[in-house]
């Protein structure tokens, strides 16, 4: 099993005011030759968006983009005619593909929003661009993982353009899984969104994140009030 861990105190970090965020891997101003991409996931961002501020119209292409509010909401809108908030306890995808234009606001006028955006290159280019979300609430209340994205539009959870698994996990007691990778050759990025996991002789606290390959299984203990999000992505050089 090979391994690459992520402290929360070694990433990159960037604070504008009405932004502050964390970043996982390389990104914007941050950049670390060592911190590029884990396999097909590219960006990890940990964002704190202040009330009524937000990103402007900006565009993306062949990039598949997952957010995840944790705490607030966040108003978007694109040119393909899509406008919604997103709140916690939601999850928010969208294929930029050929290309497209979007804008994220925090609607709050009285609190920020916290949120993770992810990106995953696409598995192919020039796909039409498309949007979607849906609400995960109804994991809150299992000690278990539950797949919230996946390749197949039919599955549990959203979908995107590339061969990975998603899966949330929320404890609010000590709770012992084994993971078992969806395809041989992918890796794991364990990212600990609250409280604390084990795995082997790591103990993982509040935002640090595991990188795991070269393996089809992994034994993880989970800390009661523990809330740990699971990206399973294919291992391919860039």
């Amino acid at each position: 099993m090979k391994t690459v861990l992520h402290k929360a105190n070694t990433r990159g970090h960037a604070n504008h005011g009405w932004l502050n965020a964390y970043h996982t891997f390389s990104f914007a101003d941050y950049y670390h030759t060592d911190r590029m991409h884990f396999g097909m996931l590219r960006v990890l961002n940990d964002d704190r968006i202040a009330a009524g501020k937000g990103f402007g119209m900006h565009p993306h292409s062949d990039m598949e983009i997952i957010t995840i509010p944790l705490t607030g909401a966040l108003e978007h809108k694109d040119n393909m005619g899509n406008s919604a908030v997103i709140k916690a306890g939601d999850i928010q995808v969208m294929s930029a593909g050929t290309g497209v234009l979007h804008s994220e606001f925090n609607p709050n006028k009285d609190k920020e929003v916290n949120l993770l955006q992810i990106w995953i290159f696409p598995n192919k280019k020039g796909v039409e661009p498309r949007y979607d979300q849906i609400s995960i609430k109804d994991i809150e209340s299992q000690n278990g993982l539950k797949q919230i994205l996946s390749p197949n539009a039919d599955g549990a959870g959203v979908w995107i353009h590339q061969n990975a698994w998603f899966h949330l996990g929320v404890f609010d007691q000590q709770t012992d899984e084994t993971y078992t990778f969806k395809d041989a050759g992918n890796g794991l990025y364990v990212f600990v969104i609250e409280g604390d996991i084990s795995i082997k002789d790591f103990k993982l606290t509040k935002r640090d994140g595991l990188g795991i390959s070269e393996t089809q299984q992994v034994d993880i203990k989970f800390g009661a009030k523990s809330k740990v999000l699971l990206m399973e992505v294919p291992m391919f050089d860039i």
